[in-house]
């Protein structure tokens, strides 16, 4: 990846109204919307998008018909659709508006001209690797916890959501934007302790439609640690050769915490499905954060709590895997 769009806080530095990394990121998307007319359209149109939430016992989920996220939600994942099209996430190949902000050594902070957020950015890697979570996981912690002070990171896994399966990327929202982030009380109430030390400790959580595991952390090592091991008897108990399939949030506030969510489907059936049955919906992260996405106003107006229950049914690890996996990681 070349660097000739990377710029310095002197490009925009009148809108910067602190010294800490998160603030400076902030000015950014405000500089890069006053100057690329797609993102100013983009994100003016979010001010239009629909909401609506659903109430199950104890948390809530959200809806958001977002038509701008189409191109996402329907991308084509597939190795002839990937090798056919330049990567957009390579710095040669961004639009000659689109500016890239250093974060980290090794990652570039992009502007996300389609957003979901009314603040969403693209951590690219600077080079042109795979999507892969396994050896970046510290990455991901290290970049979480300079951007904690407002952000909350996601990682979408290149069978479960990423549209940029070839380039290692994660994604960036606002704190709290994501309604699993204000639930912590209740995920805790609602699952299992696997392992617990000073620096660190992991919870299996049930009753939440979907299954996962939350690590707390203050210690970068021990949440590493512990993650390759969670991930490690994941992919032993799903017998998957790659990546298994797995979203990744982390947010940072004096300590980490990780939320881990284990697919056993990219999309839903009805994904496929033609006329009235089609449902246009990819769940990846966001959504098993509990902000459903779709394009689509007349899915957003016929989806229901009974639809998202089968959605989640379909697409979270089913109850015995999740149990063995579990029991494995205990061992």
């Amino acid at each position: 990846m070349g660097n000739s769009k990377i710029i310095t806080d002197s490009d925009f530095k009148n809108y910067i109204t602190g010294n800490s990394k998160a603030l400076m990121v902030e000015a950014f998307i405000n500089w890069q919307i006053d100057n690329w007319e797609l993102a100013k359209h983009n994100y003016i149109g979010l001010e239009a998008i629909k909401k609506k939430e659903f109430h199950f016992d104890g948390f809530n989920l959200q809806l958001q018909f977002n038509p701008g996220r189409i191109v996402s939600t329907s991308a084509k994942i597939d190795a002839k659709s990937i090798g056919e099209r330049p990567c957009f996430l390579c710095s040669n190949n961004l639009p000659k508006e689109q500016k890239a902000l250093l974060c980290d050594t090794n990652y570039l902070l992009l502007v996300n001209p389609f957003p979901i957020f009314e603040q969403h950015f693209t951590i690219p890697h600077f080079n042109h690797i795979p999507q892969e979570i396994f050896s970046s996981f510290g990455d991901m912690l290290l970049i979480a916890k300079e951007l904690g002070e407002k952000y909350t990171l996601f990682y979408n896994g290149p069978q479960c959501g990423a549209s940029a399966p070839d380039h290692l990327h994660f994604q960036a929202s606002p704190k709290n934007a994501i309604p699993i982030e204000k639930q912590t009380g209740f995920l805790l109430k609602n699952s299992e302790v696997i392992y617990n030390s000073e620096s660190v400790s992991i919870y299996a959580v049930k009753n939440y439609l979907r299954n996962l595991f939350l690590i707390e952390s203050n210690n970068i090592f021990a949440a590493q640690e512990e993650f390759n091991k969670l991930y490690n008897s994941l992919k032993e108990i799903t017998n998957f050769h790659l990546e298994p399939l797995i979203n990744v949030l982390v947010t940072f506030d004096k300590a980490w915490r990780v939320y881990i969510f284990p697919r056993k489907a990219h999309r839903p059936k009805e994904f496929f499905f033609e006329g009235d049955e089609k449902i246009l919906i990819s769940p990846a992260t966001v959504d098993f954060g509990g902000l459903l996405i779709t394009p689509r106003q007349e899915d957003f107006d016929k989806i229901t709590k009974g639809t998202i229950i089968n959605i989640f049914e379909q697409t979270s690890i089913d109850d015995t895997i999740f149990e063995n996996i579990i029991k494995n990681y205990s061992l």
